[in-house]
């Protein structure tokens, strides 16, 4: 991956809209962090994913995010805490990663708390990382991939532009392991693509 290095604009207050509000993660807040780790054990999140790093306590949970912090500072990442615009009430994750400034391509990835799942959580916090990927990061292309048979995400990613590409034979783990190997569904969406309706 090459990138410039140069800074991102995350410095401002996060992008707000359809009733949520994009927010920094702080890994030096017991709330924040505590957080972090119910959605990394959540049964559902680990289905579907296997961080190459499994984190299991806050301490690990508060170097991952120090890592995540650094790689924001140098170019590589942005991560938003998903927040209810209304009440602060934290209820999942998005973030660009891979981000590579020259060909302005990133990939996105989320995760949505269980308490605050069936509300259009995901989608509505797509859409709103999107435009802003679009505008602020300046971006062309922004990539989403999941596992095959994940067809909840399936649905947000085409409900939010996201045009499925095709399918990436063995490009992600298994459930839980990193010796096999699962396909994954390929969804991007691009800077002049139409925007979705809300």
């Amino acid at each position: 991956m090459s990138h410039t290095g140069e800074p991102l604009p995350t410095d401002r207050p996060g992008p707000r809209g359809h009733g949520l509000r994009l927010c920094s993660w702080d890994a030096e807040s017991d709330a924040h962090a505590e957080t972090w780790l119910r959605g990394l054990l959540d049964p559902d999140f680990r289905r579907w994913n296997t961080p190459l790093r499994p984190v299991t306590d806050l301490a690990g949970v508060r170097e991952a995010l120090r890592s995540r912090a650094r790689d924001q500072a140098e170019g590589r990442t942005v991560s938003f805490r998903i927040t209810e615009e209304g009440t602060g009430t934290t209820l999942g994750h998005i973030g660009f990663h891979e981000i590579d400034r020259p060909l302005r391509l990133a990939r996105v990835g989320y995760w949505v708390l269980p308490e605050a799942r069936g509300r259009g959580v995901a989608r509505r916090a797509l859409l709103l990382a999107a435009r802003w990927a679009f505008d602020d990061l300046r971006l062309h292309r922004v990539e989403l991939g999941h596992a095959l048979g994940h067809d909840a995400s399936c649905r947000v990613a085409e409900r939010c532009g996201f045009g499925y590409e095709g399918t990436l034979r063995g490009a992600m783990f298994e459930a839980g392991r990193q010796d096999r190997f699962r396909d994954v569904h390929l969804h991007a969406r691009l800077a002049t693509d139409a925007e979705p309706t809300p």
